[in-house]
């Protein structure tokens, strides 16, 4: 049983999941400790709990779900400025979308929350943005490259 635990989370998807989940909870951790202990408006205070999370995602991606090779600076750096752009990228639909959708008639509540569909879809769509481009541009195997050319 334990061995099939393990295995499980060997796989790419499962490990991508996982990682992302807890990069969440640096998200409101850090968020929330801000909110509390400092003077900061929830603009600045969702801006440094993004920022937390974007860089734990960079660090937990690279280290464990695609298993950068990149070990130079130059790499390092390019991997992670490519990591950030698409991040803001999705970010932009996570910022539009629901509400583009919520105008188009994806109207529904659930648990009193107005919209809620029309963000639950973008957030399974941003899930899926995130790992295809992390997977295909942002840690991209050498072999990968090489085989495009």
């Amino acid at each position: 049983m334990i061995h099939r635990i393990k295995s499980l989370f060997q796989t790419e998807a499962v490990s991508y999941l996982f990682w992302g989940g807890a990069a969440t909870v640096v998200n409101w951790i850090v968020y929330t400790a801000m909110s509390f202990l400092t003077p900061c408006s929830m603009m600045v205070c969702n801006l440094a709990a993004w920022l937390a999370a974007v860089l734990f995602a960079y660090l937990t991606n690279r280290c464990f779900v695609f298993r950068s090779r990149a070990h130079r600076p130059p790499e390092i750096f390019r991997e992670f400025f490519l990591f950030l752009g698409a991040r803001i990228f999705t970010g932009l639909f996570e910022i539009f979308l629901p509400s583009l959708l919520f105008r188009l008639g994806v109207t529904s509540a659930l648990f009193g929350i107005e919209g809620f569909w029309a963000k639950a879809i973008v957030t399974i769509l941003i899930i899926l943005m995130n790992y295809i481009l992390s997977k295909r541009i942002v840690f991209r195997k050498a072999s990968e490259k090489h085989s495009e050319t």
